[in-house]
């Protein structure tokens, strides 16, 4: 199994803002301290090729749907973008008629220039999802926004992705931190074998909270991996990346799967 994989470093452009962590609390994602991603950790290892590896490596106590959304935006309406983003955003996470909420928001630091990167986590699966988007269709501030938007952007791709079982969910993080996206584009046939992989490898990247979320797609460019890492400056990723290997089994992992 030999992935092809990038790198993105993002500046915060906002992740888990005090407004936004009281309403993520409040639809119900686990605190830190009560011990879930262990526990997801453990939940559930993807064996022999049985069911689709959506089912056999997907959450099963949550709805595990996100959107991931990559914009490429004109150079010179980089900053008009992110506040009309921000301002709608910030609106649809508060608003309670729709199951939805913006996991974060980034703008890239090293890889992509110009490029914004939005995660939302959808409550309630795919029929969350079409009832965001049938009321996102009437909803006249939302088309006035999309219309100024696109007079922004060069080019834009979304993703709809499940959760790894045993990645711990995004929670609110204390900053300001870097996020790193390292993306991997799998062989057709090996994702459960990744699976099982970084369903051991995982634990070794743990100690110092650096990892955020870990989903593959399922809509859209298909056996594609992300992994979301957050680090409090570009030393402090250097030193945690360093000690993993100071594990044993972790090289086992980076042979498996291609992290570095």
């Amino acid at each position: 199994m030999t992935p092809s994989w990038c790198v993105n470093l993002f500046r915060k452009q906002r992740f888990w803002r005090k407004t936004l962590y009281t309403s993520s609390l409040s639809r119900g994602l686990a605190n830190e301290s009560d011990g879930g991603w262990l526990r997801s950790m453990f939940a559930h290892k993807a064996d022999a090729r049985k069911d689709a590896h959506s089912n056999l490596l997907s959450k099963k106590d949550t709805s595990g749907l996100y959107k991931i959304q990559f914009h490429n935006v004109k150079p010179d309406c980089l900053e008009a973008y992110n506040s009309l983003s921000a301002e709608v955003h910030k609106e649809l996470h508060r608003a309670a008629d729709y199951p939805c909420e913006v996991v974060g928001s980034w703008n890239t630091w090293y890889g992509e220039q110009d490029q914004a990167v939005h995660l939302w986590r959808y409550y309630g699966g795919y029929p969350a999802l079409t009832e965001c988007l049938d009321k996102l269709r009437l909803n006249k501030a939302y088309l006035e926004y999309r219309k100024e938007r696109s007079k922004m952007l060069i080019s834009r791709k979304t993703q709809l992705l499940m959760e790894f079982s045993f990645w711990n969910d995004p929670v609110p993080r204390a900053g300001p931190n870097i996020y790193e996206l390292r993306t991997y584009r799998l062989q057709p046939g090996t994702m459960i074998e990744w699976g099982n992989h970084w369903a051991r490898a995982i634990k070794y990247r743990q100690e110092n909270n650096e990892a955020v979320g870990g989903f593959f797609t399922q809509i859209g460019e298909l056996y594609v991996v992300h992994h979301l890492w957050a680090y409090k400056d570009l030393q402090s990723r250097e030193e945690t990346r360093n000690s993993a290997w100071l594990k044993e089994g972790w090289d086992v992992s980076v042979h498996y799967t291609g992290e570095a």
